[in-house]
């Protein structure tokens, strides 16, 4: 698959964490926001979360609505033809390791910081938060060859 500037994209791509809560529903949204048109997205959890509120406010500053997302786990995938499974905490690394082994799809370990552990004021926590996004944004476009339309 060709993006937008003739990057080369995977047809599909899973994202995973430990609860798909935080981490992967924020790259998910990322890289629908950049290459949603061109490649399917999904994202799961080692376990089964709840969505966190601070995603849901760093993700709209970007313009991007997660408040849709329902955490699922590995267990839940209805689907698994995946080509590249990028996952951002070491238990989900296992688990989309062994997933492997009945499927032929790429594996990624982006390790990524849980904004979770972060305590403090609201604004401390948040911009924790915007770290991680902002981190995931980089990645993503530095990853799949990401180029800014001219004026934008």
């Amino acid at each position: 698959m060709r993006g937008p500037h003739g990057e080369d994209l995977p047809d599909a791509i899973l994202f995973a964490c430990g609860q798909n809560a935080v981490r992967s529903p924020m790259a998910a949204g990322i890289m629908r926001l950049l290459y949603g048109k061109y490649v399917y997205v999904d994202s799961v959890g080692v376990r089964a979360g709840e969505l966190d509120p601070f995603v849901i406010s760093v993700m709209d500053e970007l313009g991007v609505d997660v408040t849709k997302h329902k955490p699922r786990s590995f267990d839940e995938l209805e689907d698994t033809s995946f080509d590249l499974i990028i996952s951002l905490t070491p238990e989900a690394q296992h688990k989309a390791v062994d997933l492997t082994r009945a499927m032929a799809a790429d594996v990624e370990y982006w390790p990524t910081h849980d904004p979770t552990l972060v305590e403090g004021a609201r604004e401390t926590r948040l911009a924790a938060y915007r770290e991680v996004r902002d981190t995931l944004m980089d990645r993503i476009k530095e990853r799949f060859g990401w180029q800014a339309t001219p004026g934008g």
